[in-house]
């Protein structure tokens, strides 16, 4: 019998032992293709000797120093990168260190509170963000997402947070509308909702360049956050960009918002950051935001306990080298373009894929019971769920979901492999995801 709380108590999982590039092996010598990263995690597959040195190497400087007291070269060198390399704009800005995207998060939001406070702005403290949305597990970042099935148990403990339409062309464009008309009309909420709020109470804006978990690697149009930067700066709102999940060479570039030309003011990023060898999590603040800490109290209000971990900083230090060193951005495009196509191939027609949607090694399958209508299956049904572990079965790991269309129905699966896949494991994702999809969809036709 377990003891440890497992995220679903009546079931038994898998012992994993062991690892092989880009595959998991448990207990049974069964290996498992990781499609998904995890969750979008491990970039680099699980065996990189560079960043497994690395981290063994600072273990044999120092593991920890309390940062009331010191700093470490491993996390003034990570800083360093990650500023020198941020979006266009950014400045001379600052990073913070700390254990997950859901600590990131609450520290990126108690960061653009402080900030206005500290330029006695101080009936700012709305935060505005989008529906479908998923920006962590912790109350606040919980509260800022926009997933109504993750929320709803915790409901009474929750901020109240106002939340916009995503950019989500599937279902919310008109037909009659180009894809720059769309962007705009989607963008233009923000102001909406901005003055329904009182310009004068919003602090900040949080936004996924391309979404995650609850919408399935849905990227916005062309335009859309250009209007969404110009809205933030004509109303003195800050744009979190939660790059989580999408950012770290995902979708092709370093930082997600590379693509779309636009610059925030505060981005949170993990998962690829330290790629799973250690959990970690960054807060980037720009120079704007700097200068109005420096030019006011001068500290930062927000600490925790293993800030700027020496051994998390040295993995993901690494981890970043190896992307450079390896142009593993140029290969997340290459492969991605690969993917894209291979998907569509196999799935443009399927009378159940609504959409196939995503940028670089981010790939999103939305799954619909009525491909005209695009109804989804009753989420009762679990389809998701049932096809993940259909996918585990056959020996990979992927991440499919629900709540895409209200925050409890709609699935779809995601995919993020390694940024290290083979032409060889390609095919493999997509067979196997190929056959349990339609292993479950038999299923339902034949309850039916």
């Amino acid at each position: 019998m377990s003891h440890v709380l497992h995220r679903n108590i009546s079931i038994k999982v898998p012992t994993v032992k062991s690892a092989e590039g880009n595959y998991l092996i448990d207990d049974t010598g069964k290996k498992y293709l990781d499609a998904s990263g995890g969750a979008a995690v491990s970039c680099l597959g699980h065996t990189n000797k560079r960043v497994i040195n690395a981290i063994k190497d600072q273990l044999d400087k120092v593991s920890f120093a309390h940062t009331g007291v010191f700093t470490n070269e491993p996390a003034e060198e990570l800083a360093s990168y990650l500023i020198e390399n941020a979006p266009q704009g950014f400045g001379n800005g600052r990073a913070m260190f700390l254990g997950s995207g859901s600590e990131a998060m609450e520290a990126a939001l108690k960061l653009a509170r402080q900030y206005h406070l500290e330029r006695g702005d101080h009936k700012r403290s709305k935060i505005i963000a989008r529906d479908k949305s998923y920006h962590g597990n912790t109350l606040a970042a919980l509260a800022t997402g926009g997933h109504k099935q993750r929320q709803e148990p915790f409901s009474p403990l929750l901020i109240d947070v106002a939340h916009i339409p995503p950019c989500y062309k599937y279902r919310y464009k008109k037909e009659e509308e180009s894809e720059q008309e769309f962007g705009l009309r989607m963008a233009n909420t923000l102001e909406e909702e901005i003055i329904t709020q009182g310009p004068e109470n919003v602090a900040a804006f949080v936004v996924e360049p391309v979404s995650g978990a609850s919408l399935g690697a849905e990227p916005a149009v062309k335009g859309y956050f250009k209007r969404i930067r110009e809205i933030c700066d004509q109303y003195g709102v800050l744009l979190i960009a939660d790059e989580v999940m999408c950012g770290m060479g995902r979708t092709g570039y370093l930082f997600a918002m590379e693509a779309e030309d636009t610059c925030p003011d505060i981005i949170t990023i993990a998962k690829g950051l330290g790629a799973g060898y250690q959990p970690i999590a960054s807060v980037m603040a720009s120079e704007k935001v700097i200068k109005a800490i420096e030019d006011g109290s001068g500290n930062l209000w927000n600490g925790h306990t293993y800030m700027s971990h020496a051994i998390a900083c040295a993995g993901a230090l690494a981890v970043l080298k190896v992307i450079e060193e390896d142009q593993l951005l140029g290969a997340v495009r290459l492969q991605g373009e690969k993917l894209k196509k291979m998907l569509t191939d196999t799935f443009a027609n399927h009378p159940n894929i609504g959409d196939i949607r995503g940028r670089g090694l981010f790939w999103g399958l939305e799954i619909v019971k009525d491909k005209k209508t695009k109804q989804p299956f009753p989420a009762e049904l679990n389809l998701a769920g049932k096809i993940k572990s259909n996918i585990l079965d056959r020996g990979m790991l992927s991440y499919p979901s629900q709540g895409c269309v209200d925050g409890k129905s709609g699935d779809h699966i995601l995919l993020a492999p390694p940024y290290t896949v083979s032409d060889e494991e390609l095919d493999i994702i997509i067979d196997i995801t190929q056959k349990s999809l339609q292993s479950q969809l038999d299923k339902i036709k034949d309850h039916d």
